[in-house]
């Protein structure tokens, strides 16, 4: 059995042929397929957060409407940048939006990636303290949002509050206790797996990572996967982790389904750049015909180490074509790899 989760970058333009032509039918599209693919049995919607882009960037209102209409489905992200955040103002939002949801929120953190613009948190007020990277910056504002996720109070308390205080130091509110231990880490590279597992957190990969050893992207991912959960274990945390690998995955069986994916079906991985000096693989996406896309499956080795999948979706084909894309999964793929009984 595997946990099967979407993923949609929020993307919107005025184009004819989107669903979503404004960022208000993207996030109220998000909502309805939150809600729908809940009742189609999938286990988690999942939303991508960019800046200076016409797509999703402020996941926390979204995720709160989520959680007030739906009651099972796990909500998360897949990943908030850290380097744009403010730690404490995030513990308050994402403990608002925890409580809502009755504790089905799956944080997907990093400390971030290429974006739109350059240095883009520099225009949010931020920037590395000395001798520090972005990156450090981001991994930085990671752990001290960790820390205050934690609920211990920190904060000397006004002699003459407005309010009465408890005794002692206080801490943000409002608290929403065991979100610190469904925070995730999105990484990139093997050593940040292993960071990520060392600090207690479930790991994220995508469909890309850096490119460390020249071999296939799943077995490379695989391989990233093994070197976390021996980190974890080695760590000695008293809990499972959880690791979620993301998949762009299309079974053609529609015409419709033939004609938006089928050119597809021979899509190999891709070697790139994502930072200066440093390749990284980028992963093949899947479309076929469901026999045949189970046995492709069947061979990556990611897949197979992860306990939860999250599928890419087109959030610009609209809701009804986005669900008839993950029903297709769950009827005619997952059973035929033990994903679903």
């Amino acid at each position: 059995m595997k946990k099967l989760g979407f993923l949609s970058f929020g993307h919107w333009a005025n184009h004819p042929a989107y669903k979503t032509r404004t960022a208000s039918d993207t996030l109220l599209q998000s909502i309805d397929l939150a809600v729908a693919a809940e009742q189609i049995g999938l286990d988690g919607a999942y939303f991508r957060v960019h800046h200076f882009a016409a797509q999703l960037a402020s996941p926390f209102p979204l995720l709160s409407a989520i959680g007030a209409k739906t009651s099972k489905i796990e909500i998360g992200t897949g990943v908030i940048d850290m380097r744009y955040e403010n730690p404490l103002y995030m513990v308050e939002d994402a403990g608002a939006a925890d409580l809502i949801s009755k504790g089905r929120l799956e944080l997907g953190i990093s400390r971030g990636s290429p974006e739109q613009v350059i240095e883009g948190w520099r225009y949010f007020g931020y920037e590395p303290k000395a001798g520090e990277t972005d990156a450090d910056m981001g991994r930085r504002k990671a752990l001290e949002f960790l820390d205050k996720l934690k609920g211990v109070g920190f904060a000397k308390p006004n002699p003459a509050p407005m309010f009465p205080n408890p005794p002692g130091l206080l801490r943000l509110e409002p608290h929403s206790e065991g979100l610190r231990e469904r925070i995730w880490w999105g990484a990139a590279s093997n050593a940040t797996a292993v960071w990520a597992a060392e600090n207690g957190m479930h790991l994220q990969s995508s469909t890309l990572k850096f490119d460390e050893s020249g071999k296939p992207f799943h077995i490379q991912q695989a391989e990233q996967i093994r070197l976390y959960k021996e980190a974890w274990k080695k760590a000695g945390h008293g809990r499972a982790p959880r690791v979620s690998v993301s998949r762009s995955i299309f079974a053609l069986v529609t015409d419709q389904d033939r004609l938006f994916f089928g050119r597809e079906a021979d899509r190999v991985d891709q070697i790139g750049m994502i930072e200066p000096g440093r390749n990284a693989i980028f992963g093949r996406s899947y479309a076929a015909e469901p026999d045949q896309l189970i046995n492709e499956l069947a061979k990556d080795e990611a897949i197979q180490e992860a306990d939860t999948l999250l599928l890419t979706i087109p959030n610009t084909l609209g809701v009804d074509y986005n669900i008839h894309v993950l029903s297709s999964i769950l009827e005619h793929v997952a059973p035929g790899l033990g994903w679903r009984k």
